[in-house]
């Protein structure tokens, strides 16, 4: 009975995962957009510290007690805890803030589109995880249809590329991110989500000071208005506590490899969003790739039942 209870436990848990891998992307995604909309008036490592800063003073009184239970853990593994605050909030916040300046969408959906290829590759490599043909079927399909997004149905755009200082920036993020995926699965650890995205979020902000300090005496302080303020509370409950938060539960539940799918949301996303609150029209390629991408997910990350 126990052995039974505990099977439908799981199964729940994978069943929730998987629909929090279609709603995880929208919350990625406004990450992006506030970044290109913020770009003028506060500089990246700013708002990645408040970010990341806001997120610990968020989730502290939800988690502290559990944090002091577990502080022999903290001080034993402070070295994970810091490299993958330095990979999932210095490099994937600043980087990707600064990169979001002075390159396209178009350049940044399409880079960002490898990232669930790297995390496979890094799986491989690293702990040799493997996907099954039928996940890898469906892995191909979703990123056909990203690029049918992100190249507007225009095989021939491929010709018409170009890039720059800000894209080495998004590639370098996209790598940082399929290696925090990886080592967020592997390194086993006592914390609960909740309580491990503090210590990750409380070593990116602190790795983030040095930065932070040139910044200010090159760039100077954001000016903290009304925009300023409504920005950063955004950014720490929308992006920050909700997309990491329910990216660690899916990555906990369905493994890295079939987590880092869900980037493959992101364009679609984008657009959507983009109609919504921009009215820009919704295109026939926009429709083509949602039709590649959703089934695609559902392949890559849905196993069968045994018969």
């Amino acid at each position: 009975m126990a052995s039974s209870s505990l099977g439908f436990a799981e199964s729940r848990q994978r069943r929730t995962a998987q629909v929090l891998l279609f709603v995880t992307p929208a919350l990625f995604t406004a990450n992006m957009l506030l970044a290109r909309a913020t770009a003028d008036f506060i500089p990246p490592v700013a708002l990645a510290e408040l970010r990341w800063t806001g997120v610990v003073l968020v989730l502290l009184p939800f988690c502290g007690r559990e944090l002091w239970r577990n502080r022999a853990a903290l001080r034993r593994d402070w070295a994970r805890y810091a490299l993958l605050g330095l990979l999932g909030m210095g490099i994937c916040g600043a980087g990707v803030y600064y990169g979001a300046a002075t390159t396209t969408a178009t350049n940044i959906g399409l880079i960002y589109a490898v990232s669930p290829v790297i995390i496979i590759l890094l799986s491989r490599a690293m702990f040799g995880e493997r996907l099954s043909r039928r996940q890898g079927l469906g892995a191909a399909l979703a990123l056909t249809g990203v690029l049918v997004i992100v190249l507007r149905g225009d095989p021939a755009a491929l010709l018409a590329l170009s890039f720059s200082t800000g894209d080495l920036m998004i590639l370098g993020a996209a790598i940082s991110w399929a290696l925090y995926t990886v080592l967020l699965k592997r390194w086993p650890d006592p914390l609960g989500v909740q309580a491990r995205l503090t210590a990750i979020a409380l070593a990116g902000a602190i790795l983030l000071l040095p930065l932070l300090g040139w910044e200010l005496a090159s760039r100077g302080a954001p000016h903290f208005d009304l925009r300023t303020i409504a920005t950063v509370v955004t950014l720490v409950l929308v992006p920050g506590v909700g997309a990491y938060a329910t990216y660690s539960y899916i990555t906990e539940h369905l493994g890295p490899s079939r987590t880092g799918l869900l980037l493959y949301l992101s364009p679609v996303y984008t657009a959507v969003l983009a109609w919504l609150l921009l009215g820009e029209a919704f295109a026939l390629y926009h429709w083509l790739g949602a039709a590649l991408v959703l089934p695609g997910l559902f392949f890559a990350t849905h196993k069968p039942k045994a018969t």
